[in-house]
């Protein structure tokens, strides 16, 4: 969500999903509603969060750094945002990304009127966009690709504002879902490929939106459908909704790593429950990757599924081997290596009365940079394992993500520069290996993946990436045109 190549964390070890998305119109809890929905979204970002309301008569705003619960802690929020309808955006920063001013919902006074935008996804030609849009005299107030969505329905020519989205939609390439609002309206969209989720819902004469069906079991509301790819859905005040799809029917390309990570497992994703699909892919990795083992251990916690799934598969017994501590600050927020690698251990320790003497199989859901993987197999080790054989819910990733989703430069990424037997060597386990494509396809309902036009969006993994790139090939460019004797990070 930012106009800088996004990077990961400092410990660099697991990806991060940038944002979360949630809208509700039609009921007098609007802006109670929408903290609580946000509150079950914290996951998909959780370094600021901001909500927007409408009263009939003007917009109101609260944003800030930190948890819902530390910026909407107390009630007297409420009388700060009222009215009946109402967004919020949870969010992770990237580099050159920190601060209030790009604190979504983003919103402007147009001149037909005030609009507000919460957007979960990447735009990968905005750095191109917002180039443009200076030049003619733009002046932005963020870093966030999200406010060139704005001023290109600035600028539109359009008459209507519904027009003048659509036509800013249609200059924009990569990965979006929307939730906006307007005096008149909520809008509800998602990219013609669908990369990035949303879902709606109804409490009551109330209708949800949501990243994900967690947010709307929180907030008490029915499922109702997903947003299709390329749809874009509005709601008036009086509960009247409209869809259309102005970009055709492409085939949709949902992020498949939602399933393996992002989601939270009490989700329902493509009408598949999270949490069953992650077992699937233990169980797909236990047939592929079969071991002699006297325990199946998780990477705590987002690795316990896959683990269930392994030991029903294998018959392997499943134990929490290692044992996560819930009170522990995030790892990049340490100032230093030492502290972060300590860190690590203040998060996991092994359980060693139950690891001594055994031969265990790690499950985790991924392996990005390799360092965390090689202290827990040393965790493991100095607990007094006998073997330790790691096993990834996921295939190697190779690829950096333009999608929304926090990922290093491609040669940080540890599958990018060794294959399987170096990465063994690196994180010094007895063996390791990776869920295969086309097992993730099955776990997620697939016979296998279409090579020739994949069913989800895998670039991390296989590098297809279903979108142009143009920001990427314009910097790829101006590199290529630098001397020899300048390196890119110069």
């Amino acid at each position: 969500m930012n106009l800088t190549h996004p990077f990961l964390d400092a410990d660099g070890d697991k990806l991060r999903e940038e944002c979360g998305i949630f809208g509700v119109i039609g009921t007098p809890e609007a802006a109670a509603m929408t903290a609580l929905g946000l509150h079950a979204l914290q996951h998909r970002g959780q370094e600021a969060v901001g909500i927007v309301s409408w009263n009939g008569a003007e917009f109101f705003a609260r944003r800030g750094l930190g948890h819902v619960a530390q910026v909407f802690s107390e009630g007297s929020f409420l009388s700060e945002l009222p009215g009946e309808m109402a967004s919020g955006h949870v969010r992770y920063s990237t580099t050159g990304g920190q601060g209030l001013r790009n604190v979504q919902p983003l919103y402007a006074d147009l001149a037909r009127g005030g609009f507000s935008v919460a957007h979960n996804g990447n735009i990968s030609n905005a750095m191109h966009l917002k180039h443009e849009l200076v030049n003619k005299g733009a002046i932005f107030q963020s870093s966030s690709d999200t406010e060139v969505i704005i001023h290109l329905i600035a600028t539109s020519r359009y008459p209507t504002l519904m027009d003048r989205f659509i036509d800013a939609l249609r200059m924009i390439e990569g990965a979006y879902s929307l939730i906006c609002m307007t005096p008149k309206r909520m809008i509800a969209c998602r990219d013609p490929l669908g990369i990035r989720p949303l879902v709606m819902g109804k409490i009551g004469d109330a209708t949800v939106f949501a990243s994900e069906t967690v947010a709307l079991d929180v907030v008490g509301a029915t499922f109702v459908r997903e947003i299709e790819p390329g749809e874009i859905v509005e709601v008036r005040a009086d509960g009247r909704t409209t869809s259309q799809r102005p970009f055709g029917k492409p085939a949709p390309r949902p992020c498949i790593f939602e399933h393996v990570y992002f989601s939270r497992p009490d989700s329902v994703m493509g009408g598949q429950s999270v949490y069953e699909v992650r077992k699937a892919i233990g169980k797909e990795l236990a047939k592929e990757a079969p071991v002699e083992a006297d325990l199946v251990i998780p990477v705590p916690d987002s690795g316990v599924p896959a683990a269930i799934g392994y030991a029903q598969q294998s018959g392997i017994p499943f134990e929490l081997g290692i044992i996560r501590s819930h009170y522990v600050g995030r790892t990049f927020i340490q100032p230093s290596d030492g502290a972060r690698h300590a860190d690590v251990k203040r998060k996991h320790n092994a359980n060693r009365a139950l690891v001594a003497g055994k031969r265990i199989v790690l499950i985790d859901d991924s392996i990005v940079r390799g360092t965390t993987s090689m202290k827990i197999v040393q965790m493991m080790r100095d607990a007094g394992a006998a073997e330790v054989h790691m096993r990834v819910a996921s295939p190697p990733t190779q690829h950096s993500c333009y999608y929304g989703v926090d990922t290093p430069e491609r040669h940080k990424l540890l599958a990018a520069r060794m294959d399987v037997q170096e990465m063994t060597k690196f994180i010094v386990a007895d063996s390791l290996a990776f869920v295969s494509i086309d097992g993730l396809y099955r776990a997620v309902g697939e016979a296998s993946r279409n090579n020739a036009q994949p069913q989800h969006c895998d670039a991390c993994f296989s590098g297809q990436y279903p979108t142009r790139l143009t920001d990427l090939a314009e910097r790829e460019a101006d590199a290529d045109q630098l001397p020899l004797a300048v390196g890119l990070d110069a």
